[in-house]
């Protein structure tokens, strides 16, 4: 007989790493899990079981502390306030970084390269160093107070992300197709629209989810131009909201906890198309 070992049984290091993969995806989970579980139980409690019972299940339920936001005319508006920025702003995001990225990634001229590198730069300016004069710029133009006065900077801010991420998707589609398109007879902007764009279903689909969770957590912005109320957004209504029943906890969890319904629902409808739509740019990055 000789000393020699048989190879090791490469299942059980397998099994360690799924198990491991397993466990880190639980954590990460119970991470988000459970404070949106305190947030939805909470606001069925009131402040006082808050304090002596703070992970147990309500002792009486207190489903007022939902109903009378759901009640508030405030509490719609708001919310239509959000969604209708938010469409807005995806809509000229996309519109606009689509026909943009296609410029960048199908034709060649003189300086494109530096055009592109002055959009991708926009990535590394904040947004916050730039709000005392977009203030100044808005009340120059009279947005203050208008929903545009969000859209327009929301959108301009919007731009590079979407233009780098479209046109990766973009220069993926082969050439010959668009050989091919001309041959046929469609111009540049028929191959746009009539090709490019169903095409790039998933990587639109994508820019779009960004661009709209952009919108509707955006808190600077509307807060520096809308002091009209009929006009404040989801996020001002939270702090307003918490300001006004700073002592009742209990009705701000069901506050904040209504305010991310919307927000939850849309993801999960689109997520399908965000994961999509990412899967299919690092295939053709």
């Amino acid at each position: 007989m000789n000393g020699r070992r048989g190879p090791a049984n490469p299942v059980i290091p397998g099994r360690l790493r799924g198990l491991s993969l397993h466990l880190v995806v639980l954590v990460i989970a119970a991470f988000v899990v459970v404070p949106l579980l305190y947030g939805v139980l909470g606001g069925f409690k009131d402040t006082g079981q808050l304090s002596t019972n703070p992970f147990g299940l309500p002792s009486p339920w207190v489903p007022e502390n939902y109903t009378d936001v759901i009640m508030s005319a405030s509490f719609w508006r708001q919310l239509g306030n959000s969604t209708f920025i938010a469409i807005v702003t995806t809509v000229i995001v996309v519109g606009v970084s689509a026909m943009a990225a296609f410029v960048f990634a199908r034709f060649a001229f003189r300086g494109r390269e530096f055009l592109f590198t002055l959009f991708a730069a926009g990535l590394m300016f904040p947004f916050a160093v730039a709000i005392l004069p977009l203030f100044v710029l808005l009340r120059t133009f009279g947005l203050l107070d208008n929903p545009f006065g969000v859209i327009l900077p929301q959108a301009a801010f919007g731009l590079p992300m979407t233009i780098v991420i479209l046109r990766g998707f973009f220069r993926a589609i082969p050439g010959e197709l668009e050989e091919a398109a001309t041959l046929d007879g469609c111009g540049a902007f028929g191959f746009f629209w009539r090709i490019l764009l169903p095409m790039a279903r998933p990587a639109i689909a994508t820019v779009s989810v960004l661009a709209v969770v952009a919108s509707w957590n955006n808190f600077m912005l509307p807060l520096v131009v809308f002091n009209d109320p009929n006009w404040w957004t989801i996020p001002l209504g939270v702090q307003r909201f918490q300001g006004q029943h700073a002592s009742e906890t209990a009705r701000i969890l069901a506050y904040i906890v209504l305010a991310m319904i919307p927000a939850l629902g849309f993801y999960a409808v689109a997520e399908r198309h965000l994961i999509g739509g990412l899967t299919a740019g690092a295939m053709k990055g």
